[in-house]
C-alpha cells in the first residue's frame, strides 16, 4: 500500500494535477481581491479555495505516510509542508493577517517544476558569495553616508541630515531613480563640485558592486547546471555498465551452452 501510494504521489500525472490546482488557486485568490468578482461569485471562489486547501492537506498527509521520515529530510517536502501549515492556521482575530499569506501556495510551483528548483538551488548556492558582497556594500554605504552627512547635511537636512537619511538618499542614487534631477543637481547648485562625490559613488555601487551580484549568481547557476549534468552522465554511465554486464553474462551463458552442445555431440 505504501509503495503504491509513493509511486502515485511521485508520478508525473500527480504533479501535473497539483500544478494545475496551484495555478487555478492563484487565479482564484487574485479574483478575491476584486469587489466585482466577489459580488458575482464570492461563495464559489471561497469554496474553491477551501477545496484546494483540503486537497493540498491530503496530498501532504499521503506523502508523509508514503515516505515516513524521508519526507522531513527532503528540503522541498519541508517547504511544501510549511506552506500548507501556514494556510491551515486560523485567519480570524489576531491572525487575520495570515489570510494574505494564502497566496504563498503559489510558491509550491517551485517545488513542482524542476527548472524552478534548479534556479532556487543556484540562488542558495550563491548566498555565501553574496554575503561577502553585502558586507562590501555595507562598508561602501557607511563610508559614503558619513561623508555625505558631513559635506551636505547642513544645507540639505532632509536628504543628508544624519546617517540614516544619507544612506536612504544614497540608495536612491544607486538605483538611478531620479538621482540627477531629484538630488544631485540641486546639491550641485549649492556645491558645484559635488559631482566629484556622487559620480564615484555610482561607479562603485551601480556599475561595480551590483554587477558582482550578477556574476556570483550566474556562476552559481552554472555550477548547479554542471553538477546536474555530471549526475546525469554518471547515471547514464552506471546504466550502461549494468547493461554491459548483463550482455557479458548472456554471452558467457551462450558460450557455455555451445560448449555443452558440442560435448553432447
Amino acid at each position: 500500500m505504501r509503495a503504491r501510494l509513493k509511486a502515485l504521489t511521485s508520478s508525473r500525472q500527480w504533479e501535473m494535477t497539483i500544478m494545475s490546482l496551484i495555478v487555478l488557486n492563484a487565479i482564484s485568490l487574485g479574483l478575491e481581491t476584486s469587489p466585482a468578482a466577489m459580488a458575482a461569485a464570492g461563495p464559489l471562489l471561497t469554496g474553491f479555495d477551501r477545496f484546494v486547501l483540503v486537497v493540498f492537506t491530503i496530498e501532504i498527509a499521503c506523502r508523509i505516510y508514503a515516505n515516513r521520515l524521508a519526507f522531513f529530510r527532503d528540503p522541498w517536502s519541508l517547504f511544501d509542508f510549511i506552506i500548507v501549515a501556514i494556510a491551515l492556521m486560523p485567519a480570524s482575530g489576531a491572525f487575520t493577517v495570515l489570510r494574505s499569506l494564502r497566496i504563498l501556495r503559489v510558491l509550491r510551483l517551485i517545488s513542482v517544476i524542476p527548472s524552478l528548483r534548479r534556479v532556487i538551488g543556484g540562488l542558495v548556492a550563491a548566498l555565501p558569495g553574496m554575503g561577502s558582497i553585502v558586507v562590501l556594500m555595507a562598508l561602501v554605504f557607511y563610508v559614503f553616508a558619513v561623508m555625505a552627512t558631513k559635506l551636505y547635511g547642513a544645507a540639505f537636512p532632509d536628504w543628508f541630515g544624519n546617517i540614516g537619511k544619507s544612506t536612504y538618499s544614497l540608495f536612491q542614487i544607486m538605483t538611478l531613480e531620479s538621482w540627477s534631477m531629484g538630488i544631485v543637481r540641486p546639491v550641485m547648485e549649492v556645491y558645484p563640485m559635488a559631482w566629484l562625490f556622487f559620480v564615484p559613488f555610482i561607479l562603485c555601487t551601480a556599475f561595480t558592486v551590483l554587477n558582482l551580484f550578477i556574476g556570483i549568481i550566474v556562476s552559481a547557476m552554472q555550477e548547479e547546471h554542471d553538477q546536474l549534468a555530471e549526475a546525469d552522465r554518471k547515471a547514464i554511465h552506471t546504466e550502461a555498465e549494468t547493461i554491459l554486464e548483463e550482455v557479458r553474462s548472456l554471452r558467457a551463458e551462450v558460450v557455455a551452452l555451445k560448449q555443452e552442445i558440442k560435448a553432447r555431440s
